[in-house]
């Protein structure tokens, strides 16, 4: 589901039709209880209050959060709470993590028992929160939370979500209930636990149904759910006592095996730890493309924040382009008024074949410090348009993978589908569609620079030019970016081995 009103509008309908009995689990970095999800009276809170009223068993795990002084989102966690447990369910605002790091996962689970054809879990990058509710036309939400000043007061959103039914909906539950289950303290911090008593928080998550059998297959897509989680201090997870590493190792599986192209979308993309596999790829691969879309400026634009945001960034994208040798291409996104649009998607699609959505960024967070959930998508069928197999990983293109990355490419280039699915299309083709997205950005950047004269070129995609860091700046946006932005939180003997 591209875009956070067409996530919106299926949540609030499934939710909606929740009786009693019916299970409803949340996960969430950040929830805002007046966000709507389809105008007004659809606010996520009481939404969530009602269907807690009619006697849906409603429970809620969000990251507790860092102060509101510091930019995060404390004070609308606990909020969106409140509503939650007016309705009689249950909400506990989580912070078993490491030091510095978040509770990064965003799921919703939807249970019916004797209606198992009605089971749905929902993964990707997608809050319960402001500026979400955006759509094609990323006009922004009318319910926003201010970021840099470039995407103006209503920040166009770009994100997504996927819609999972099967057996697949039983693992996503099972990643609810061995967190909501951890024996370990919500927080271990003296006045997070007295602000919890003043506020008669759940400080005790109480015990959840049992789990029902998983759904039945359906479909022609194996999903593999991937998780990270950190080897946390003191008392680690019970579930995962040394961490996991899931999502990193199935980006790695994958890059091994990369041929043709590596279609990215990506909050961040930095980490020169993480990106060195990518580089690797390209290096060993010389027909091999990279295609990456991500935000035109960073979210912060502080004096002491915007550096420290582009300077991994910054880094990461040299490797990738001595790397690659002209098979490199990053572009940023813009609305059809010129604003730019704040990518948050986490998606990438190897080859047409392997797909991959969920919350995790090309970050050295997302593949070691913070919790994390995603979905591999592996289609068992393959696409009619492209028999051979480009990419070395089965018979071909798979129409999940392909369909994917052609409706964010047709977005952003402002094309439409062909009437016929069996024809031809020029994007189905690696080059094709490296060589389509030049052509389009660089006729897009010529007409901004020639001050927007006659008629605005197709197509929403800019050349990505980072601003330039003097040598003070890197020197010291350097040290800040790698102990706060993007720590490694693993422990000395796993740094010794093989952590990926």
């Amino acid at each position: 589901m591209v875009h956070g009103a067409t996530y919106f509008a299926e949540l609030l309908a499934a939710v909606r039709a929740l009786r009693a009995g019916d299970l409803l689990l949340f996960t969430d970095w950040r929830g805002d209880p007046d966000e709507r999800l389809a105008g007004p009276g659809t606010e996520i809170g009481a939404v969530l209050r009602e269907a807690a009223e009619r006697k849906v068993v409603v429970k809620g795990l969000v990251w507790h959060s860092h102060l509101d002084s510091l930019q995060f989102s404390e004070e609308e966690n606990r909020h969106l709470g409140e509503e939650v447990r007016a309705g009689g369910g249950e909400y506990l605002l989580d912070m078993r993590v490491r030091p510095g790091g978040t509770h990064h996962q965003k799921c919703v689970v939807l249970r019916h028992p004797g209606r198992p054809e009605l089971d749905v879990a929902y993964v990707g990058g997608i809050d319960l929160s402001h500026n979400r509710n955006d759509d094609i036309d990323h006009g922004g939400d009318d319910r926003s939370q201010p970021i840099a000043a470039a995407y103006g007061p209503h920040p166009p959103w770009h994100d997504i979500q996927l819609a999972i039914r099967g057996p697949a909906v039983g693992d996503i539950e099972t990643v609810f209930r061995e967190r909501w289950t951890d024996p370990a303290p919500l927080t271990r911090s003296p006045l997070s636990r007295l602000r919890e008593l003043l506020h008669r928080e759940d400080i005790h998550a109480n015990p959840l149904p049992p789990q029902l059998p998983d759904p039945a297959p359906r479909g022609t897509h194996s999903v593999q759910v991937l998780r990270t989680y950190p080897n946390r201090l003191l008392r680690g997870y019970d579930f995962a006592p040394d961490g996991e590493r899931s999502v990193a190792r199935a980006y790695l599986k994958a890059l091994r095996r990369a041929r043709a192209l590596i279609y990215l979308e990506d909050q961040y993309l930095w980490s020169p730890q993480v990106v060195e596999h990518f580089a690797r790829a390209l290096r060993a691969n010389p027909g091999l493309r990279l295609i990456a879309v991500i935000p035109s400026v960073p979210e912060q634009d502080g004096p002491l924040t915007l550096p420290m945001n582009l300077i991994g960034r910054i880094t990461a994208l040299e490797t990738l382009r001595r790397a690659g040798e002209g098979r490199v291409a990053v572009y940023g996104l813009e609305n059809h008024a010129g604003t730019p649009v704040y990518v948050h998607a986490k998606v990438c699609v190897v080859d047409d074949v392997w797909a991959a959505v969920g919350s995790d960024n090309i970050n050295l967070r997302s593949w070691t410090h913070d919790s994390e959930l995603s979905c591999a998508v592996l289609d068992e069928t393959t696409d009619p348009r492209e028999p051979q197999d480009p990419g070395g990983l089965g018979d071909g293109a798979r129409p999940f993978a392909r369909n994917l990355r052609l409706t964010l490419a047709r977005e952003h280039l402002d094309q439409e589908a062909p009437g016929d699915p069996q024809a031809p299309d020029v994007l189905c083709d690696p080059v094709g569609a490296f060589d389509a997205f030049a052509s389009a950005a660089a006729a897009l950047d010529s007409w901004h620079e020639r001050g927007r004269s006659g008629p605005r070129p197709p197509g929403r995609l800019r050349t990505y030019r980072p601003p330039e860091l003097s040598r003070v700046q890197r020197l010291l946006a350097m040290p800040l970016y790698r102990v706060i932005i993007d720590p490694d939180g693993r422990p000395l003997r796993l740094r010794l081995r093989k952590a990926f």
